[in-house]
């Protein structure tokens, strides 16, 4: 369905004791995006015991605070958001220069939802490659790093996030996407930090998150796959 007017865009970004991303990133918003397409940045917090709210208030972003947990936080913001397009962005992703304006000409040629491809800020060969997949238009290759664009009344009429889970929402959420429209893989990058490889290990890494999609593939429900990643990545 296309927007007939010039349609405005929320930008919703979940947070917990991120005060030095959350800077970074609306600075680069503000720089590269057009305040006459973002009708607002709204920073959603799910309990930060640092100074990301005082930092992200003083860039001019509207801070809602919402109970724990992405799904959560991103389905609050959303029913706050005043934009007719919602997008969510993780607070390590920026998105390409001019992210807005290609956001809205998507919309208005009719695609409802989409994400841009990606690239990791790293040399990695390794990290190269497994981002080269986000360029194909399969729901197996979708992830939150990706970001995600959506008409506001598409995420309504969806349901938005599966708020049973604590990780994997993104991944969830794409999957219906692709049985209610026609999902959309714009040309442009956005730059997503390689910081969790970085910490656990590149093989290691890439390793439990095709653990995690195997076990939801195989059925396993939220909570299992919760563990697994509790246990293997956030330990």
């Amino acid at each position: 369905m296309k927007l007939s007017n010039k349609p405005s865009i929320s930008i919703i970004i979940p947070v917990l004791n991120e005060e030095s991303y959350i800077v970074k990133l609306i600075d680069y918003i503000q720089k590269n995006g057009s305040s006459s397409n973002i009708k607002e940045i709204l920073v959603v917090d799910g309990g930060s015991t640092d100074a990301t709210i005082e930092a992200a208030s003083k860039f001019d972003a509207v801070v809602l605070s919402s109970e724990k947990g992405r799904a959560k936080q991103m389905n609050y913001a959303a029913k706050h958001a005043a934009g007719d397009i919602l997008y969510f962005l993780h607070v390590d992703t920026f998105p390409p220069k001019n992210f807005d304006r290609i956001i809205i000409d998507a919309i208005q040629k009719g695609d409802e939802a989409g994400c841009f491809r990606m690239k990791f800020d790293s040399n990695s060969r390794f990290l190269s490659f497994f981002s080269w997949f986000s360029r194909i238009n399969h729901k197996i290759c979708r992830g939150g790093d990706q970001s995600l664009f959506i008409t506001k009344a598409l995420f309504h009429t969806s349901g938005g996030y599966d708020e049973s889970y604590k990780i994997y929402e993104d991944n969830e959420f794409t999957s219906r996407l692709y049985e209610l429209t026609n999902f959309k893989i714009l040309p442009d990058k956005v730059q997503t930090s390689a910081r969790k490889y970085e910490q656990i290990g590149k093989l290691k890494l890439q390793f439990y998150f095709g653990i995690i999609h195997l076990k939801n593939y195989f059925g396993a429900d939220p909570e299992q796959l919760y563990r697994y990643y509790k246990r293997k990545i956030s330990a």
